[in-house]
């Protein structure tokens, strides 16, 4: 399986020509290396529906006649606009084409901004990706749970964790080492980080740390890949 990050949550997922891309936010980000009229893929995950997450979406799904995968709420709202959707939620998993996905706990919020105030969307999850016979937890926005150790660690086999590190609004790199130490996964790859100031986090020492812990922790740029 390979895996690519584009940039704040964004990763492309491919596996035996199958590909799918999580948290689309790549025309609101000035440091992306690809536009949404470059994805092609079958199908699109979002975690939540703040715009960092979201913000491609729709016009990815169009372009591609992709299906939407996102919890119930969000992907209700984006069906509304005629789009291919399939509803999930917390706990539940379904098979696709490509592989299994499982909705995790993810402790945050979720909702997209119309005028000057918010739409609620549902719940904020994480996903659990089986793909290509490999598992990839993709944690969404979230701070430090105990369910990551509990459940989420206790019951899968993860081969890749991608957790947030940039702090303020999600977990910062102290309780991201302690999340990768908690789902026990193979490799680690540091997301939602610089993509604005306020989020600014040095992802090479966050890596540095994960080693020093025994934990491969993978720091990808912008356009890089990693497979597995």
């Amino acid at each position: 399986m390979k895996v690519t990050y584009h940039g704040q949550s964004c990763f492309i997922l491919e596996h035996d020509g199958h590909r799918i891309i999580i948290d689309p936010f790549l025309s609101g980000n000035d440091k992306a290396v690809i536009k949404p009229d470059d994805v092609e893929v079958s199908y699109v995950l979002l975690t939540h529906g703040h715009a960092d997450h979201v913000l491609d979406a729709e016009p990815i799904a169009r372009k591609n006649n992709a299906t939407i995968i996102a919890p119930n709420e969000l992907a209700t709202y984006y069906g509304t606009k005629g789009l291919n959707v399939h509803p999930l939620h917390i706990g539940g998993k379904h098979d696709f084409p490509f592989g299994r996905v499982k909705l995790t706990l993810a402790f945050h919020g979720s909702g997209i901004e119309e005028g000057n105030a918010f739409r609620y969307v549902g719940p904020p999850v994480g996903f659990l990706i089986t793909m290509g016979g490999k598992t990839v937890y993709h944690a969404g926005d979230t701070g430090l749970f105990g369910d990551m150790k509990t459940v989420i660690g206790a019951l899968n086999d993860i081969d890749v964790a991608l957790l947030p590190i940039g702090d303020n609004f999600t977990m910062g790199p102290e309780d991201a080492l302690i999340a990768a130490e908690w789902v026990g996964a193979k490799h680690v790859i540091p997301m939602h980080y610089n993509t604005f100031p306020l989020i600014n986090q040095d992802a090479d020492q966050f890596v540095r740390e994960l080693d020093a812990k025994g934990i491969k922790g993978i720091k990808l740029n912008i356009g890089d890949s990693a497979e597995f």
